[in-house]
């Protein structure tokens, strides 16, 4: 008897990093499970259409470098951000024959026009098709962080410990990073890692103000360690995977879930408030149940917990939904 078809996967965001990884994340996740095939497509709309809701947006407005819609419809169509509900929604309603339709990240429209909606439970969204997760979907996995590791011996391996992975966020519409506030930061980080006797390794994310990057980075360069500058391949993996500890902003979901996925201690590092932080401090809260994370006190204490698996809960959830449908 031959063997099944792999199971073909399309992984459709706007091309982001950080909204394509979630839905690649959990694409991953599936193709862990069950041997897949994992398209991974891109959609972009005309400038003049880009902020037309979803139920009002046509294929004709479509940038021409969209290629989420080519070739036959798969088994299982994984979509993050906005950019990517209208073809969702006609993904399921349209297609023949017809995928599972799971949307990641709150939608902002009624959850049951989707198949499955992957939610942070710090959304607080709820219905019949929502699957909570503590943050949200990620790439990071402990053979991931192991076979990235190597290529970054050169740089890593000679450090002192306890290494310090410090993941930097930057302004956003709950949070913002001044001057002043990276100063003070850069200080407190500084004074953690040298009574520790340990080492530095800082990366920036694309929303940190280049003033606040300048400001930390000259704070920060006399510490043992590495200070990612942007340039060559991004050793986030390598940092998480020779962290004792993690410290992350408290401004994004992303990078926390990534942090408590590796077991290691991470310290949520206080950021100056810009309008409602709530959903943050609920998901911290959730982390802080778990054993995960816990506010920067300035020390570097330790703790252990059990790893954060929700990509992978959430990627049962949908071979379940999958199976469940024949």
């Amino acid at each position: 008897m031959a063997a099944p078809a792999p199971l073909t996967i399309r992984v459709v965001s706007d091309g982001r990093a950080g909204i394509r990884n979630q839905a690649q994340g959990l694409a991953e996740a599936v193709a862990r499970r069950t041997p897949a095939v994992i398209q991974d497509r891109t959609v972009r709309w005309r400038p003049l259409f880009d902020a037309l809701p979803a139920d009002l947006k046509r294929t004709f407005m479509l940038d021409p470098a969209t290629d989420a819609l080519d070739g036959p419809a798969p088994d299982l169509w994984i979509a993050a951000g906005r950019a990517s509900l209208p073809l969702s929604l006609w993904m399921r309603s349209r297609a023949d024959p017809r995928p599972l339709v799971v949307q990641v990240q709150d939608p902002r429209l009624d959850p049951r026009r989707f198949d499955m909606v992957v939610a942070p439970a710090h959304d607080r969204l709820s219905g019949d098709a929502v699957f909570e997760i503590i943050g949200s979907p990620h790439r990071i996995t402990a053979q991931g962080l192991a076979e990235a590791a190597p290529g970054f011996a050169d740089r890593i391996d000679a450090l002192p410990h306890p290494r310090v992975a410090v993941l930097i966020g930057g302004r956003s519409g709950a949070f913002d990073l001044t001057p002043r506030h990276a100063a003070d930061l850069a200080d407190r980080i500084a004074a953690a890692v040298t009574a520790a006797g340990g080492a530095l390794l800082l990366t920036f994310s694309r929303r940190t103000p280049p003033a606040a990057r300048a400001i930390m980075a000259e704070r920060l360069k006399a510490l043992p360690g590495w200070i990612w500058d942007g340039t060559g391949d991004n050793p986030l993996f390598a940092f998480l995977q020779a962290a004792d500890h993690i410290l992350v902003t408290e401004d994004s979901a992303n990078m926390a879930a990534e942090a408590a996925s590796t077991g290691k201690p991470v310290h949520i590092l206080p950021m100056v408030p810009r309008g409602s932080g709530g959903k943050f401090a609920r998901l911290h809260a959730e982390l802080a149940a778990h054993g995960a994370a816990r506010p920067f006190d300035g020390r570097l204490e330790g703790w252990t917990y059990p790893p954060l698996a929700e990509t992978d809960r959430a990627a049962q959830a949908v071979l379940q939904a999958l199976a469940a449908r024949g």
